[in-house]
């Protein structure tokens, strides 16, 4: 259920790379968090909380000093259900239907530089090599239009209007259908 590095990280522009995230990035991780969700607050303990269970699927942008500049979290899901905001899970659910992207954020000093697409098609291309079909997010301060580009599309199952209340007003829960074409590969592997 992990997505591993497929080889060695390439550095991105500017000497960044996305690689694993790791217990002493989670500091980072919650300040890039405060900054780019300040209206969407989540503990060091969720974060703490979601690399416990799916530590192959978390992960970093850092440069040569190590800093957290941008972090991407996912794991396994439910199709048209979301996590509550800023709460523990006890285990990636048995029936999970969807690859769910929990968080892409970066650190304001680096938005613009072209890092989130090579993150975010990874993550789909690894998902949909494991034969996971689909991804699945909220989007929130306005980032339905930026979603859509990555491949997303607004969906509106029975009662996510009532879960993606804690969101705010402009939360939209976004689906991105995956290849079926693909072999399966060892990592992801679905349940």
């Amino acid at each position: 259920m992990a997505i591993r590095p497929q080889g060695p990280e390439h550095a991105l522009p500017g000497g960044l790379i996305w690689r694993a995230m790791a217990a002493i990035d989670l500091d980072g991780v919650v300040e890039v968090a405060r900054i780019a969700f300040p209206d969407h607050p989540e503990d060091r303990a969720c974060f703490e909380n979601r690399l416990a269970l799916a530590p192959d699927s978390c992960f970093v942008l850092t440069g040569r000093d190590q800093a957290v500049r941008g972090y991407l979290v996912a794991y396994p899901w439910r199709l048209g259900s979301i996590p509550a905001l800023n709460t523990l899970i006890d285990a990636i659910p048995e029936d999970a239907g969807v690859f769910y992207l929990h968080d892409l954020a970066l650190h304001p000093d680096v938005r613009g530089g072209g890092y989130t697409r090579s993150m975010i098609e990874r993550l789909a291309d690894q998902a949909s090599a494991a034969g996971w079909p689909a991804l699945a997010l909220v989007a929130v301060n306005d980032a339905t239009a930026f979603w859509a580009r990555n491949g997303f599309g607004v969906e509106s199952p029975p009662g996510m209007a009532e879960k993606l209340a804690g969101y705010g007003l402009d939360a939209r829960y976004m689906v991105r259908p995956l290849s079926r074409n693909r072999t399966r590969s060892p990592v992801l592997q679905r349940p």
